[in-house]
């Protein structure tokens, strides 16, 4: 039986963060299916088939990852995928609280699916979606916060019309 987790988020846009939590956890599982979810909510920068072509390319070379996008509930794409793991990143502990009550509520509705969490490598703690972006934007140095094609993609949405 071939071991899977599916480790989702928003990927807005994926970071050298998330890329690291992939690499370790294909240490601990057979396959990593990066879940990339619709979130319409959030009103993510790039649109879910984007933020799935540039997750699939910074994956590329990493063996046994799989990159969906998705519009149901976890719990229900998880089992889609035959995959009973959660993953969970944790940069700091404010991420605990919610992470937690999030995890409670997968159990209420999945007692069959567990939450992992992991914490990033120390150099990748500090980076988040939403600084990558903001920064981004102001056209400052996100080099060692994401892939270069992200970089090329931001740049391409923040400042296609002011070159």
């Amino acid at each position: 039986m071939t071991r899977t987790v599916v480790y989702p988020g928003t990927f807005d846009p994926i970071t050298l963060g998330h890329m690291d939590l992939v690499e370790r956890a294909l240490r601990q599982f057979d396959k990593v299916i990066l879940a990339v979810a619709a979130s319409p909510k959030k009103k993510p920068l790039f649109s879910l088939d984007q933020r799935v072509a540039l997750a699939r390319e910074v994956t590329k070379d990493m063996g046994n990852v799989q990159v969906e996008g998705f519009r149901n509930l976890l719990v229900d794409f998880a089992r889609e995928q035959n995959a009973f793991t959660i993953l969970r990143g944790l940069r700091v502990v404010s991420d605990f609280e919610y992470e937690f009550q999030l995890a409670n509520m997968y159990r209420a509705l999945a007692p069959d699916i567990e939450s992992l969490f992991m914490t990033p490598s120390e150099q990748f703690s500090f980076i988040s979606s939403t600084f990558v972006r903001e920064i981004a934007l102001l056209r400052g140095d996100v080099t060692k916060m994401v892939h270069p094609t992200v970089q090329q993609a931001l740049k391409e949405i923040y400042h296609q019309q002011e070159d």
